[in-house]
């Protein structure tokens, strides 16, 4: 697999908001955002094994796969190797491509955040987060049919327009949108407000 980063930090967002994890950043995406804030594009090809060692350096459990999109390279022998060293495995998707039915059973925890308005093409989803944005904030009844495994777990997190006072105008106005729309939880990328990677 092509890796761009593996680091330990603590979730910064949703629903394991808080959590230590070791993050594993696969590199690609098969989609090209105007609003994303990583890097993704470069990386090293690396062996299942060799970065199952490199997660067994830190002591979390939590093992956070993230991109780009991860779904582009993982698979669930590397998912099953890394339960074999007594990880959770949770992963961040944006849901548009179709994962294989033993790749989603492998893993404990799929977090779909879409990035284009259609619905995602993915089984299952225990977790969804929409980026909210004032100029998009009209799509996002459209995801109202979409149905996580909790029932519960549904997620707004401002975007971060990297200009104080639109990210600003953005926060004020997902919270207006949650207050109307309680199904809705604030994520806030918490990881960028206590600065750590």
């Amino acid at each position: 697999m092509r890796v761009n980063e593996i680091f330990y930090s603590l979730q910064g967002e949703g629903h394991f908001t808080g959590t230590p994890a070791v993050f594993v950043r696969l590199s690609g995406c098969n989609l090209a955002c105007s609003f994303c804030d990583t890097d993704h594009r470069h990386g090293v090809e690396m062996t299942g094994s060799e970065i199952v060692a490199a997660v067994n350096r830190y002591p979390a459990r939590h093992v956070v796969i993230t991109g780009g999109e991860p779904t582009l390279q993982l698979t669930a022998s590397f998912v099953d190797a890394l339960h074999e060293s007594g990880h959770f495995v949770q992963i961040e998707t944006n849901g548009s491509l179709e994962i294989d039915p033993q790749l989603a059973d492998a893993i404990d925890w799929i977090t779909c955040s879409p990035k284009l308005r259609q619905l995602p093409a993915i089984q299952r989803i225990d977790e969804l987060k929409l980026l909210f944005d004032t100029e998009t904030a009209g799509g996002i009844a459209f995801f109202e049919q979409v149905r996580t495994s909790s029932g519960t777990d549904y997620f707004l997190q401002p975007c971060d327009r990297s200009d104080a006072a639109l990210t600003a105008a953005n926060l004020r106005a997902c919270i207006d949108y949650i207050l109307a729309h309680p199904r809705w939880r604030l994520s806030l990328q918490t990881h960028k407000l206590i600065n750590i990677p």
